[in-house]
């Protein structure tokens, strides 16, 4: 899922010629045309990184393949191999993934989307992942999912949910057809791209898609970075030094399995970097220079608000980072309809804005024996919960892991 092109400075040693303003470069890799392969595009994968709920596949190869990879892993300055991973891989062992770098799914929309780990659009286990990226020595990004709204509005969301990594990680936008209404309005996407840059101060996200590349105007790539998603089969694999058509599309990252095995987690998306760590870094911070190491991002906590003593209630000024969910959570105070933004939209507010509960008094269990549910397809634990007045954390689920759980698991909150 994510994707990059070359646009790195150029007073910086590059393996790419430097040609136009000093932001671009031209890839010199020719198209490779002597491996056969079925064009697999993340479009054909039918897919959604928010849908259904996570199945466990049993693969017959994966040892074999587990193994194979090994011969395979990731060197020191050269191409780097890297994972992506979203609300699919809740819960995932970064530390001990054998892997140069990974980029974290982070947001969805502007908020409206909820599914494992995945809460009013953002990803709650995104900052455990960063934070086990960077305790490691990987690389790490983060990416936002269009979903084809304003696209201001989710350049703001994206950026508001996640500004303390910019700079100390690669940026991108995930541009999809699933889930999409402005798929194929190329302008949807500069306008994405120049608000993010407004918001940062000149950081450019790279452009996550898949062989739609060809189509690509010329104004997006000469300013963007392509991170390209194509497949030359769904076949289990692990990391491929020379991946099928790799540099087709003078692309800087490709992403050239769905179905890719590691050490901790299959199946994985499996992707290149074609570059050194100096130039992911370039991309992280195009102003260039070293970055102290990125802060994650606290869990929202009360900042010991005032209580509302005409309602009972709670009011909060809301913080970088900070979502409705996380307040209600901190506050155990449900169900999330009893929360009021200046918006009258609890999925749109900002920096600054000021939030009330007013439900007077948090809800309580129905009863002290609990409630249980054997989960369906598109049922999340949070839904249940917030259902019967309890917060996730008071629930279980078979697996141990809240954020990792399937359908015909019962989940038991109590």
């Amino acid at each position: 899922m994510r994707r990059l092109a070359a646009h790195l400075a150029s007073h910086r040693r590059m393996r790419f010629s430097t040609i136009g303003h000093p932001f671009r470069a031209a890839f010199s890799f020719a198209r490779e045309t002597g491996r056969e392969g079925e064009d697999v595009g993340i479009l054909d994968k039918n897919k959604s990184k928010h849908g259904l709920l996570h199945r466990r596949v049993g693969m017959t190869l994966t040892a074999l393949v587990a193994a194979v990879s090994m011969a395979f892993a990731p060197a020191a300055m050269a191409d780097m191999q890297g994972i992506d991973v979203s609300n699919w891989q809740c819960g995932i062992d970064i530390a001990n993934t054998q892997a140069d770098f990974v980029v974290v799914g982070t947001t969805w929309g502007t908020g409206q989307v909820y599914n494992n780990c995945l809460v009013s659009g953002v990803n709650t286990d995104a900052n455990r992942m960063i934070a086990q990226a960077q305790e490691s020595g990987k690389k790490f990004g983060l990416y936002h999912y269009a979903m084809g709204g304003n696209p201001e509005a989710e350049a703001q969301f994206f950026y508001r949910n996640t500004s303390n990594y910019w700079r100390h990680g690669i940026v991108a936008l995930d541009w999809e057809m699933d889930d999409n209404p402005a798929w194929g309005n190329w302008d949807w996407v500069r306008r994405f791209m120049n608000e993010c840059e407004r918001l940062s101060g000149g950081v450019r996200p790279l452009l996550y898609t898949g062989p739609v590349a060809g189509t690509i105007p010329q104004d997006i790539r000469d300013r963007y970075g392509l991170w390209i998603a194509q497949y030359a089969n769904m076949s289990p694999t692990g990391y491929q030094a020379n991946p099928w058509m790799i540099g087709a599309y003078g692309e800087a990252m490709r992403q050239y399995s769905g179905t890719g095995v590691v050490n901790t987690w299959s199946p994985i998306d499996l992707n290149i970097f074609r570059g050194d760590a100096w130039q992911w870094d370039l991309y992280a911070n195009p102003a260039g220079g070293s970055t102290p190491p990125a802060t994650p991002a606290a869990p929202a906590q009360p900042n010991t608000p005032p209580a509302d003593t005409n309602t009972g209630g709670i009011s909060h000024v809301m913080q970088w980072s900070e979502t409705i969910w996380g307040l209600a959570v901190a506050y155990n105070a449900w169900p999330l309809s009893a929360w009021h933004t200046p918006s009258g939209d609890i999925n749109r507010y900002y920096v600054g804005d000021v939030v009330t509960y007013g439900g007077g008094s948090t809800a309580a269990p129905a009863s002290s024996t609990g409630v249980s549910k054997v989960l369906q397809w598109g049922d999340t634990v949070w839904e249940f919960a917030t259902s019967h007045g309890y917060s996730v954390s008071q629930c279980s689920v078979p697996s141990g892991n809240i954020n990792v759980y399937y359908v015909g698991d019962t989940v038991t909150c109590r």
